[in-house]
């Protein structure tokens, strides 16, 4: 596979690191998302960062001039909410925003239950210590936790900022507890219901992003094409150290689809 990407017929695009870092766009991302539209090309927008509702994901696109609408976002808050509904989860405590609760309770599940029967950790950019607390008493009394997404750091102009895989660190030493479930990148769920609603198969599709270990992990286990951008998080350094085999390198989205 090459940078044209013959073949493709839908991208899943991570956001943070790969279409903008910080409140800048990537250059060449608007660019870009025109070639999608004038090949043909879906796309779609995929996110682990759980800070955002899907409104407030659709607004930010589109004040930096996206054109963009629900149905396509798909953000690890989607694969949670779909993990605690087979788990028959109502009532938790979580260390969330106002953003990825509101997601929750418009589903029929509480966010500051007193008898939680999970505590669930999200990226939270509004977190306090009322919250960390009142999650290391529940866990401390045996309350399992689930997370919505791996990532360790959250990529800034500035460098990487604390993500949710910084907070499980925390609450790993606070409570020597694990979470017993992590949703979001790179489990391939997040996107193969969204391929097979396209009637199409993996191969047609690639996976573009800035993270070795969530989004071309992802990408390497539904059996899409993989497409690294070196505009985020991973370098070519770390590709190396990893052993991955992606299918497609570029500096940045502006490189595909010429």
């Amino acid at each position: 596979m090459d940078t044209k990407l013959t073949g493709v017929k839908a991208v899943f695009l991570d956001l943070d690191g790969t279409i903008y870092l910080g409140g800048n766009l990537i250059p060449g991302a608007l660019e870009f998302l025109s070639r999608c539209e004038e090949q043909g090309v879906k796309r779609y927008f995929l996110s682990n960062n759980s800070s955002r509702s899907v409104e407030q994901y659709v607004a930010k696109l589109e004040s930096m001039g996206i054109p963009c609408s629900a149905e396509d976002v798909l953000l690890s808050t989607h694969d949670l909410l779909s993990w605690l509904n087979k788990e028959g989860v109502v009532r938790t405590w979580a260390i969330a925003t106002e953003g990825m609760c509101a997601m929750m309770e418009e589903v029929g599940i509480t966010t500051r239950d007193e008898n939680p029967q999970y505590v669930v950790l999200g990226y939270d950019t509004e977190i306090n210590y009322e919250k960390i607390e009142t999650a290391s008493i529940h866990m401390h009394r045996g309350v399992p936790l689930v997370a919505s997404h791996p990532d360790m750091v959250c990529p800034s102009p500035e460098g990487g900022l604390p993500d949710v895989g910084a907070y499980l660190a925390m609450l790993k030493v606070t409570t020597g507890k694990d979470p017993v479930h992590i949703t979001g990148k790179p489990n391939p769920g997040m996107i193969m219901h969204k391929i097979e609603s396209l009637g199409l198969e993996a191969s047609q599709c690639a996976m573009v992003g800035d993270r070795l270990y969530t989004d071309m992990e992802m990408a390497i286990r539904a059996g899409c094409v993989s497409v690294l951008v070196l505009s985020g998080e991973a370098t070519s350094a770390d590709l190396e150290a990893s052993g991955k085999q992606v299918s497609v390198v570029v500096e940045s989205v502006d490189s595909l689809l010429r």
